[in-house]
């Protein structure tokens, strides 16, 4: 499904280098569902972003052979100046969607009313997050990549991103970063540990999540 082969990521700082991925080779295999585990500061965050292709990695390469999402509900493709619809109907044709689909669905499901007219600068951090919820969920992926946030907005709202949601998975896999430990035993048959630039592969998600814990202490 995809493929990680000898990444490289790396920040440069004031004084230091800080390396989120130390040369990783690893493999997601298609048909099951992974959890991302790692302490805070870590770089889980950005983990997923290079696993999704919204950063790059410094070296290596990474191999998609299924369609992968963004990180869901992540707002920070979205163009500014631009209108909801517009930013929905640029995704939709780079995608290759229907773009009036898209555009309909998204209008349906993220119930911004006028403001889909609106600029995305204008919106706030719910309506943005509503927006590119939506439009995740607009998009047919074959994997679906979490970090932390799956749901938004009031219980009613969730409550319909959470149905949503659990259609897609039935014909697609996940990658998942978070601190939730019932939301990865939910949702994960596999894990990965992420610490000191490395990673850790447990086919076994109690071994995985023991393992974290020990980071933690």
């Amino acid at each position: 499904m995809i493929t990680l082969d000898n990444v490289f990521k790396f920040y440069r700082t004031h004084a230091t280098l800080k390396i989120v991925l130390d040369h990783v080779s690893i493999n997601f295999e298609a048909g099951y569902n992974y959890a991302i585990l790692g302490i805070n500061g870590a770089g889980k965050s950005t983990t997923m972003r290079v696993i999704a292709g919204t950063e790059l990695p410094n070296g290596g390469k990474i191999r998609r052979n299924c369609r992968v999402s963004w990180p869901l509900g992540f707002a920070g493709s979205l163009h500014s100046k631009m209108t909801g619809r517009e930013n929905v109907q640029f995704v939709a044709r780079i995608y290759g969607q229907n773009a009036r689909q898209v555009v309909d669905f998204v209008e349906d499901f993220a119930e911004l009313g006028s403001y889909l007219d609106a600029p995305v600068g204008t919106y706030s951090s719910g309506m943005l997050q509503r927006l590119a919820f939506g439009l995740s969920m607009a998009v047919d992926f074959d994997c679906y990549l979490i970090d932390e946030v799956i749901a938004v907005g009031d219980a009613r709202f969730r409550s319909r991103c959470d149905a949503e949601f659990a259609k897609r998975r039935e014909r697609a896999s996940i990658i998942m970063a978070s601190h939730d430990m019932a939301s990865i035993r939910s949702y994960c048959h596999r894990a990965v540990v992420l610490a000191d630039g490395q990673m850790m592969q447990f086919h076994n998600l109690d071994e995985a999540i023991e393992t974290y814990r020990r980071l933690n202490m």
